[in-house]
């Protein structure tokens, strides 16, 4: 029964990569655009904000939902005082993937913001989107601290805010 805990965590964390490395993709590439006073404020410009937040939404529910299975294996180990050395050296190793996948995720997340902030076509919907980044920084100081569990709390918060700021679009 161990072994296949030890198992499905491995495989998770194996898995867990998969996620980050998605936060930083497009799923259109970037056209090069030359701004001037009737580009300002187009509706390309709120199409290509638009794309950005329905990829960080995606982005963060598919890391919530990976991080509910691993962080309940992760905390298992930490809890169980007969686990061996390989099993401990295994879960800091998915812990360190996991951290390493939220900083990806919280990346992503503070660029959307600092476009939202800095593009005039998009600013008048910061109101909504503002706040991502230090949710993000709230899901770090959770797992920085062991509690796996209750860091996919404040990510919960920020897919609402960029799911009421996708319907402001």
């Amino acid at each position: 029964m161990k072994a296949i805990r030890y198992f499905a965590i491995l495989a998770l964390a194996i898995l867990l990569p998969a996620f980050s490395a998605q936060a930083q993709k497009t799923t259109r590439p970037a056209t090069p655009k030359v701004v001037t006073s009737s580009t300002i404020g187009s509706p390309s410009d709120l199409k290509a904000g638009a794309d950005k937040v329905s990829i960080q939404i995606k982005n963060v529910t598919k890391f919530i939902y990976a991080l509910g299975g691993i962080a309940s294996g992760i905390e298992a180990v930490d809890k169980d005082t007969k686990a061996n050395k390989a099993a401990k050296d295994a879960n800091s190793v998915n812990k360190q993937e996991v951290m390493q996948a939220i900083r990806n995720l919280r990346a992503g997340l503070a660029a959307l913001e600092v476009e939202f902030r800095t593009k005039p076509a998009l600013k008048k919907f910061l109101p909504q989107i503002q706040g991502i980044t230090d949710l993000s920084a709230q899901t770090e100081e959770l797992a920085n601290a062991g509690r796996f569990s209750e860091s996919g709390r404040p990510l919960l918060l920020a897919v609402e805010k960029l799911s009421d700021t996708l319907a402001a679009m």
